[in-house]
Parts: structure tokens; sequence; C-alpha cells
């Protein structure tokens, strides 16, 4: 099994369950600057991550999580085995790719061809606002509970690369206690951990 990974990138939400499952892996980074080069060969989207398990790749985030998580069902990372369990983490994991990691482009650079300095602060500035909003509601989420759903998922593996993305970017996240506990708990894990030194990202 390869995973194809940009360090820091949403591709670490990847190599944190490979950690979590504990099976021999091969983990690429992709330079930058070939994203959109040589790897077209790999993905003709040119972007990570990529999975190449058997023979086969697959692409998109959730569907490689969801994979990992169906390739080792006793480890209940897509839930307990129940569609509602499964509903839920997917509910959470689909929140965190679809509403909050979009978020972010305009922070990211999304919005640089604007040229107007003044107007591509004004989008970041947004970008912050309704990236602390979001959060908000992870937060309230996660009040009484350790984990998304109740049980460590994929989705925390998503959301902790996002929390990342946040604290780096300087987003708000003040008053969030519940938001701040599942990226102390999700930090310290020694798959995190093993992930995030492999990156190179401390």
């Amino acid at each position: 099994m390869k995973l194809y990974y940009l360090p820091g990138a949403c591709s670490l939400a990847d190599h944190i369950v490979l950690e979590w499952i504990g099976e021999p892996y091969e983990a690429i980074a992709v330079p930058r600057e070939e994203l959109k080069t040589a790897f077209l060969a790999i993905n003709p989207a040119g972007a990570v991550p990529v999975l190449e398990h058997d023979g086969w790749r697959l692409t998109q985030n959730i569907a490689i999580l969801n994979y990992l998580a169906d390739l080792h069902p006793a480890l209940g990372l897509a839930g307990d085995g129940t569609p509602a369990s499964r509903a839920e983490v997917n509910r959470w994991l689909a929140f965190v790719n679809s509403d909050l990691h979009p978020a972010f482009k305009p922070i990211f650079g999304s919005t640089a061809y604007l040229e107007d300095r003044h107007v591509i602060d004004k989008t970041r500035e947004h970008a912050r606002e309704t990236l602390r909003t979001l959060f908000g509601r992870v937060d309230t989420q996660l009040e009484g509970r350790s984990w998304l759903t109740g049980a460590r998922s994929i989705a925390d593996a998503y959301l902790y690369v996002v929390t990342r993305w946040a604290r780096g970017k300087q987003v708000d996240l003040s008053g969030y206690a519940n938001l701040d506990r599942h990226f102390a708990a999700m930090d310290a894990d020694p798959g995190v951990r093993k992930a995030v030194t492999a990156e190179g990202l401390g």
C-alpha cells in the first residue's frame, strides 16, 4: 500500500489513519512543484492524496478514509457497524470536507487573482470569520465527547488536520475549550505523532 501526500495537506488525515491501522505501508511525499507536472501521470487532477493498493489507485480524501476504515472494520473507524453510526461518522466527515476545508481557500491564496490587496485581505478576513463560526459548530458537537461521534473515527483525523491549519493561519478559536481538548488529545496520540513527524511537521 502506498500513500502519496503533500506535507501538512489533507492527506495527513490518511497518513494518521494508516498509522492507526498499524499495517505496513509506504508514504511518498510529492514535491509541490510536481503536482501539476510529473504527478499528473498518477492523478490527472494534480492533487493529493492518492492511495495505491493491489494495483488500484484511489483519489479523493473521504473515499480513501472510508476505504481504509472498511479494510479494517474491527477498529471501528467508520462507526460501530450500524447504519446510524456509519452515517454519523460520514456526516462529520462531510462537514469537515465540504464546509471547513473549502473555507480555507481564500487564506491559501485562491483569491490572489483579484490583485487588489485590499479586496484580497477582505476575502481572507471573511474566510476567518466563516471558519470561526464553523469551528464553533464543531466545539458544540464535542461538548461531553472525547471524539466527534463518541468514538475515535476517520472524521477525527480530518478534523485534526484542519484544526492545525486554523491554528497556523491565525483563525480565532478562542473560547473553544472542547475543540482545544480534542486537538490536544489528537496531538498526543502516538499514531498522529508518528505521521506528523514523518511529514516533517514537528
